[in-house]
This record gives structure tokens, sequence and C-alpha cells, in this order.
């Protein structure tokens, strides 16, 4: 008979028969009638082909078949209830699990180094792999697990994900150190006058900042559009381009950080879990590291 075959209950019952070689204390261990317990003896018995208990004077007495799977019976038993009784419990230290995030390539430069370095410190056996995935694909990555998390805008709106505002980023102006425009401030005049650097996923269409522009009644000139953030700063500190975006990212360069002289809503961004895993302690440790590091990036 295969192991999927087999009621695994049916070891709990041989196991408290050795231990008590009574069937009716058997029973009351195990909060069971003691017909239930005699049929899970006679099951027991067809499975081994062997009586397994004897009936004697003094008690149930275990045959050799019984003496000699007893053991094994009581470590896989053991194993289990370990098992039970560890599922709510992480031992980061002790971990090696890899936990797959969801991020643009904006928010991955401006979390992952500081989370890499503190899950490391604390969980060096742990894995970290970042991934960008179209936003329809998130709620069945999530749910099919092959993804644990993911952080992005405010805009997904289904029942079966967790979500917490994650932070809020401030969009500011970058500019190379010795660029030739040299106020303290920027009128919307002089933002008007520089040549951009747009930095969008999409091949075409208006961003967030051209559409606060239009409603102003103004265009910018976008001389450089590229698909990743990551080297949009790179490109500013080398030409005379200006660049918005957020302050968590440009200020990790030696440039020029000034506010821009109209407003432009803060970049909110939250971090989605699916509810299946919300009790989940290794979930929950990640979920809390990823708070720890956002309430750092906050400005």
């Amino acid at each position: 008979m295969r192991p999927n075959q087999i009621d695994l209950n049916l070891f709990v019952v041989f196991e408290a028969i050795y231990g008590t070689q009574n069937l009716t204390r058997a029973a009351d261990i195990l909060c069971l009638s003691q017909p239930a317990v005699s049929n899970a003896l006679a099951r027991l018995r067809r499975i081994f082909d062997d009586p397994l208990f004897v009936r004697s004077k003094t008690g149930m007495i275990p045959t050799s078949v019984a003496e000699n799977i007893i053991g094994q019976v009581r470590q896989a038993l053991l194993l289990m209830n370990s098992s039970l009784n560890e599922a709510d419990i992480f031992y980061p230290e002790k971990s090696d699990k890899t936990f797959r995030i969801n991020m643009s390539d904006l928010i991955a430069a401006m979390t992952l180094p500081s989370l890499e370095e503190m899950v490391t410190k604390d969980a060096p056996f742990v894995h970290l792999e970042s991934y960008h995935i179209p936003r329809e694909d998130l709620r069945r990555e999530l749910s099919t697990g092959t993804m644990d998390f993911a952080i992005d805008a405010p805009l997904l709106h289904d029942p079966q994900l967790c979500h917490i505002p994650l932070l809020k980023e401030q969009y500011v102006c970058m500019l190379r150190r010795d660029h030739p425009f040299k106020g303290n401030e920027l009128t919307l005049q002089d933002y008007l006058n520089f040549d951009h650097i747009h930095a969008s996923s999409r091949r075409s269409g208006e961003g967030h900042v051209d559409i606060a522009l239009n409603n102003l009644g103004h265009k910018r000139n976008i001389h450089l559009r590229i698909q990743h953030y990551m080297v949009a700063p790179l490109v500013a500190l080398r030409s005379d381009m200006a660049l918005t975006a957020p302050r968590g990212l440009v200020s990790q360069y030696d440039a020029r950080v000034m506010t821009l002289p109209f407003t432009l809503p803060d970049l909110e961004l939250h971090l989605y879990w699916h509810k299946s895993r919300d009790m989940d302690p290794s979930n929950r440790w990640m979920r809390q590291k990823i708070m720890d590091i956002s309430a750092g990036l906050s400005y």
C-alpha cells in the first residue's frame, strides 16, 4: 500500500495504544470513542497484516512487528508536531528562503541597496530577487506565489491583495554641479528654458510632469526620452539637461537638487502581498524589513 493511501491519523492511534496498552485509556487520551479506536486498530492490522497488539490480562501486548515500527512512528509523529509548531516561527538567521519582489528600476535603485544590506545582516542565507512585470499580471503572480511582494503605485484594487502605504517621495529637479544655471532657486521660466530628460517605460505619451505643465498652459522641451530611470542621472551629470525625478534617487548623486517651481504630486508607493500569506511568519518578517527601509527613505 502506498503512503498516500494510508490515513496518517492511524499512527496517532497506534502510538496511543502502544503507550497505554489499553484501548479505553487510548480512546480517552485521543478524545475518541472506544469503538473508533478499535476500528482504527482493525485498519492498521489489515495494513500490516499483523495483529500488532494481543489482548492479555495485563493489557494489549505489542507484537514483534509493533515493536519494530514504534520507534520510527514516534519519530515521524515528533517531526510532524515540530513542523506544525514551527509553522508559526521564522528563523531569519537560519533561513535560505528566496524573496521575490516586483518593482521598477526606479524603486529598485531607491530601496534595494539598503534592503539588501539590512537583510544580509540579519539573515545571511536569505536571497532577494527583483523583477518588473506588467501591473495586470501582479494578482496572478502574487496568488501563485511566484512573486512574494509588489511595490507599486496605489492603483491595484483587488480584494485578494493586502497593501499598506510604503512611502511618499517628493519630485525635484536635478542639475549637474557645474551647470550653466547659477541661480539658487528655479522660476517656472528657468525650468522651461532647460532641455529635459524624460524617463518612462512607455514608448510614447505624456508623463505626469508634462500633464502638470499642460494644466498650467506650458510645455517643456524633452531632448532625451529613455526607458530606464537609472540611466537618466548619469546623462544629467554629463550634460546641461535637467532631470525631474524623486529626491530619493537624485540624492544619491553629487548634483544640484532644486525644488520644482510648480506643484507636482508626490510619488506614492504601496507594498502589496496576497492575503493568503498575510499571517505567514516569513512574509511578515520581510514586510517589516521593507517598511523599515522605506521609513529611512521618506523625505
